[in-house]
C-alpha cells in the first residue's frame, strides 16, 4: 500500500447495496439495466486493511464473492453492524481463512447479535461440531466501550436502524454509519470531527428506517466532514452518474471496488 507512513490504513467498498442488491431479480429498470459497472452493486460491507490489521465489517449474503473480487487473502477479524440477514447470510464462507491460518475468527458484535449468530447458524456452536464447519470466536461489544483489533482502535457508535438499535464505527478520522434512521446528539459527538463519514441513502422517498437521500445530505452537512460517501443504495436511488450530479462537491456515491486511504 502506498502512502503507509501518511495513512492510518485504506477501505475498501466491498458491496454499495441495499438489502436486494442491485440490479434486483426480475428488474428491468434504466438503474438495473445499466451498462455502468458502478450501478452493479453487492450487498454493503467494508474491508479495512493496514500494515498490520486487516478486518471487515459485515458478511453478507455475497461475502464469498467480494472477497474473490478483491482478491483479499487474510482477515483478522469480522465486525457486525447488526443482525439482519444481508449484514450477516456469508458468515460461513470465513471457512477458508480458519483453514489456511489454522485459527478462530474473531467476531465482534453487540450481546443480541452473537445470541442471534448463535442461533441463526446454530450448526457452528454445538457442542461436538462434525469437521470442516467454521471455527468462530465470538467477542462482544458495546457503544460505551472502545477495543482494538490488533493495534486498530475502534470506536462503536450507537445509531437507529428503524426501531432496532445497531453500531456503526469510527476508525482515526473515519465513520461508517450504514442503516441509518436516527441517531441521538449524545453519539452525533463520537461522529464530529470525522474529515471521512460514510452513511447509507436508501432513495428518494420517506422510509421507516433508513434515512434518504436528502436527509443523507442534511446529516453530512450537520457532521461537516471533510468528504461523505453514500452507501446501501436502492436501485430507486438512480443511475450513478446522473445521481453523482446533483451532489455538493464533498458528496460522492459509493461504488463496489472504490478505494479510499484514511
Amino acid at each position: 500500500m502506498s502512502d503507509q507512513a501518511h495513512h492510518l490504513g485504506q477501505v475498501t467498498f466491498l458491496g454499495t447495496a441495499t438489502s436486494q442488491g442491485v440490479p434486483v431479480i426480475a428488474c428491468d429498470c434504466p438503474v438495473c439495466l445499466s451498462a455502468d459497472p458502478r450501478d452493479k452493486r453487492l450487498r454493503s460491507s467494508i474491508l479495512f486493511e493496514s500494515p498490520s490489521t486487516n478486518f471487515v465489517i459485515d458478511t453478507g449474503p455475497d461475502f464469498r464473492q467480494q472477497m474473490l473480487d478483491n482478491q483479499v487473502k487474510e482477515i483478522h477479524a469480522v465486525v457486525l453492524t447488526h443482525e439482519h440477514q444481508d449484514h450477516v447470510a456469508g458468515l460461513d464462507d470465513v471457512r477458508p481463512f480458519n483453514f489456511r491460518y489454522n485459527r478462530d475468527m474473531p467476531v465482534y458484535g453487540e450481546q443480541r447479535v452473537l445470541e442471534d449468530m448463535k442461533q441463526r447458524f446454530s450448526y457452528i456452536f454445538k457442542p461436538h461440531p462434525y469437521p470442516g464447519l467454521p471455527k468462530i470466536d465470538l467477542r462482544e461489544i458495546n457503544e460505551n466501550d472502545i477495543f482494538k483489533i490488533n493495534d486498530i482502535k475502534i470506536q462503536p457508535v450507537r445509531i437507529i436502524h428503524g426501531r432496532l438499535p445497531i453500531l456503526g464505527f469510527r476508525i482515526g478520522d473515519f465513520t461508517y454509519l450504514t442503516d441509518l434512521y436516527e441517531i441521538e446528539e449524545k453519539e452525533k459527538e463520537k461522529v464530529k470531527g470525522s474529515k471521512i463519514l460514510v452513511v447509507s441513502a436508501l432513495h428518494h422517498k420517506k422510509h421507516y428506517s433508513h434515512l434518504t437521500l436528502q436527509e443523507a445530505l442534511e446529516f453530512i452537512e450537520e457532521m461537516q466532514p471533510e468528504k461523505a460517501y453514500l452507501t446501501h443504495l436502492s436501485h430507486f436511488m438512480g443511475l450513478h452518474e446522473e445521481v453523482e450530479k446533483s451532489l455538493p462537491a464533498h458528496v460522492r456515491i459509493a461504488y463496489d471496488g472504490l478505494k479510499i486511504f484514511i
